[in-house]
């Protein structure tokens, strides 16, 4: 039978208040309208966006609910949501029942390199202007 130790339920315990903590904050806390955020490095010297800008708004706008506008905000991370969920299930389930279960799709060099090709091409894709020629208005 699995035995479950107790330091694994304190450490299963503290995990779950830091992310339940996490939630909190996202929930209460508009990242567009509060300070404390972090700024993403990337934007704030290039002035382009990396794969993840618009992650802790589309956090906020799923811990309010509204899936519509966190897919509008960053489409990459809302659609990767449920591999990291599940991937880090896995993880939990496998430290607390002291068992080795894998995920082989995981292991697979075409899902691992697909998916960074995936990432590299919506990086490039969400830094081209949606409109590159702009009409002028005439003057006079």
């Amino acid at each position: 039978m699995l035995e479950v130790t107790s330091k694994k339920i304190i450490t299963l315990t503290l995990i779950a208040a830091v992310l339940g903590g996490i939630f909190f904050v996202f929930h209460s806390y508009n990242p567009s309208h509060h300070s404390f955020f972090l700024p993403c490095p990337f934007k704030y010297t290039t002035g382009y966006h990396c794969p993840g800008c618009g992650s802790q708004r589309a956090i906020h706008q799923l811990a309010q609910g509204d899936v519509t506008t966190a897919f509008g905000l960053n489409p990459l991370m809302v659609l990767s949501l449920p591999l990291i969920i599940y991937a880090f299930g896995l993880k939990l389930y496998n430290y607390l029942f002291s068992t080795q279960l894998r995920v082989h799709l995981f292991y697979n060099p075409f899902f691992i390199y697909g998916y960074f090709g995936i990432v590299a091409i919506y990086w490039i894709a969400r830094n081209i202007p949606m409109y590159p020629f702009t009409v002028l208005a005439p003057t006079g």
